[in-house]
């Protein structure tokens, strides 16, 4: 047997923003109506390491079941010490009948991708029809892929972006091409007041955002914690929002942004809403008014992985990309 290798720059080839945001609506809208697995993920932090890995196993039955696993290596240093993307590793896409191994699939261009996919597919749905003004917080490779995302999501008229680094977000802003012009601003305040959608893609621990800041109506995709120690938002903010998840166990287990509010008494344990999901399912209907303040915590699942993993290797084999190798 063998099975395809498939590199950064072919994912990024195969998997074009506006094709996954239609495929993670689908994947999230199939996962709420049962037909999938995923357990919860595993993350380990060895003492002195600097970093962590991940393991996220996924399955899907059907016509032709399917397994991933996306092992996965989280370096906060990268992009500041050694110009990389903060996760490193591979999605493992195999046979969901025989269990044989059929790609090996670059992570960190499918986790940048899908990730912000997700968060396109949440801005489709629960921002406010008029929105035109999106602010990014951060300037590293989810910053970059949610920017595409959000131009593939909305007609935004304008753009800011913020980072605690203004350099790396001028050479992201002037890096990008977008359908709006990128403006970067000085605090992260600047980025927020007045943005009908705005995204939090940092590596921050602590909440970098005041819910003073944020307009009624505004729509907040908070991508950049996914551990329950650390945060981007506080909790006046969660407080005040109504909260999609991608997925409550993991939500109830991982995220910060939400366990800390609750630590603090600042929300209930049952502050959220419903899964993102369950929205493109139909199962609930999203924003309910103008002035709602709506909330997607992302932390990224495995079944995003596999969909996005499967794409990639049926186009890879429709196309002749990849490299094919003996195993």
């Amino acid at each position: 047997m063998s099975i395809r290798v498939l590199t950064y720059d072919d994912v990024v080839r195969l998997l074009p923003m506006d094709e996954c945001i239609d495929l993670m609506h689908e994947t999230l809208a199939r996962l709420a109506r049962g037909e999938g697995y995923q357990p919860l993920r595993s993350i380990a932090f060895p003492p002195d390491a600097g970093g962590g890995i991940g393991l996220m196993p996924a399955w899907r039955g059907g016509e032709r079941p399917s397994y991933a696993l996306k092992a996965i290596n989280v370096v906060p240093d990268n992009p500041r010490v050694r110009g990389l993307d903060t996760h490193q590793g591979a999605v493992l896409v195999s046979n969901g009948e025989t269990g044989e191994l059929e790609a090996v699939v670059n992570a960190a261009a499918v986790t940048e991708i899908r990730t912000a996919a997700v968060s396109g597919a949440a801005t489709r749905a629960l921002a406010r029809d008029d929105a035109r003004v999106v602010g990014v917080l951060g300037a590293g490779a989810q910053a970059r892929g949610h920017l595409h995302a959000m131009a593939a999501a909305r007609p935004f008229e304008h753009g800011r972006i913020w980072s605690r680094d203004p350099e790396q977000a001028r050479r992201l802003a002037d890096e990008l091409e977008l359908p709006f012009p990128l403006e970067v601003v000085a605090h992260a305040e600047d980025a927020v007041r007045g943005a009908d959608v705005v995204v939090t893609a940092t590596a921050a621990p602590a909440p970098i955002v005041q819910r003073s800041w944020f307009a009624d109506g505004t729509h907040i995709n908070a991508v950049g914690s996914s551990i329950p120690r650390t945060r981007e938002l506080d909790g006046a903010t969660v407080a005040a929002s109504t909260l999609f998840v991608d997925r409550r166990e993991s939500t109830e287990n991982e995220a910060g942004d939400f366990l800390l509010a609750v630590a603090e008494g600042t929300v209930s344990p049952d502050h959220i809403t419903a899964e993102l999901g369950e929205v493109f399912a139909g199962v609930h209907p999203g924003r309910t008014s103008r002035d709602e303040l709506t909330l997607f915590k992302s932390l990224g699942i495995a079944m995003e992985d596999l969909a996005a993993g499967e794409y990639v290797l049926r186009k890879a084999q429709e196309r002749g990309v990849g490299s094919e190798v003996p195993f």
